[in-house]
């Protein structure tokens, strides 16, 4: 089946590839349109779909590090499924849309969120793996299970809470997804130009026929930001 309701990146793993849509996809437009792949990041890869992170409608920026329990966001969620199932997600998973699973921008790999439906009060209980959504005003991506749970299967998106219940410990290593490709040539030149500036650097085969690019790593995340926050791409723990 494909993605219901336009969606970021994450539709699924981060930085995948160039829209493709059935019908016309803006960041504001409402749910039921099909997506068939998905956007890349902000500023990572050839030709990224325009639109930036959404920051909730709590009026505050998402958490750079780890939260603790109780902390709390409320936005917009959509869902991914196919074509992404059986993919590598941005932590390094194979993403299984049967799995209780999620994508966030920014909360790290491992934390566990209570996510309630804001209009019909339906709740589930997913773990964060994989990053985006990378349209502006959504906050999470679910996986197709966790959009049958909460109800969204059907109209694409809707209105959520976000609810910490378990945090990981604190990441140790940093590195930043320079960057998706669909040709493997490209994803060596970006390669090389990061590397050509001091900046270590690997190509990842994502599967899919895409290649991330994947710079770092850093031992504290402050550096890995500010490289993504000048070059762009997204920060991910190693």
């Amino acid at each position: 089946m494909l993605h219901h309701g336009p969606r970021t990146r994450r539709a699924g793993p981060v930085g995948l590839a160039l829209l493709s849509f059935a019908c016309l996809a803006l960041p504001g437009l409402v749910g039921g349109c099909s997506l068939v792949t998905r956007p890349l990041p902000p500023g990572a890869g050839a030709s990224p779909t325009p639109g930036a992170p959404g920051a909730g409608t709590a009026g505050r920026a998402a958490p750079a590090g780890p939260v603790a329990p109780g902390w709390t966001e409320e936005g917009v969620a959509s869902w991914y499924g196919n074509p992404f199932h059986g993919r590598q997600t941005a932590s390094g998973e194979t993403y299984d849309m049967e799995a209780p699973t999620a994508a966030h921008q920014s909360l790290p790999f491992g934390t566990v969120v209570q996510v309630e439906n804001l209009t019909s009060g339906a709740t589930t209980t997913l773990r964060i793996n994989d990053r985006g959504p990378f349209v502006g005003g959504r906050i999470l991506d679910v996986s197709r299970r966790g959009a049958r749970e909460l109800g969204l299967l059907g109209p694409g998106t809707g209105p959520v809470r976000i609810t910490v219940l378990e945090a990981p410990e604190p990441q140790r290593c940093w590195q930043v997804q320079a960057g998706a490709f669909r040709e493997r040539s490209n994803a060596e030149g970006a390669r090389a130009r990061l590397e050509s500036r001091g900046v270590p650097a690997r190509v990842v085969d994502a599967g899919g026929g895409l290649y991330r690019v994947i710079a770092g790593p850093w031992n504290e995340r402050t550096p890995a930001a500010e490289h993504a926050r000048r070059n762009g791409g997204i920060v991910i723990g190693c």
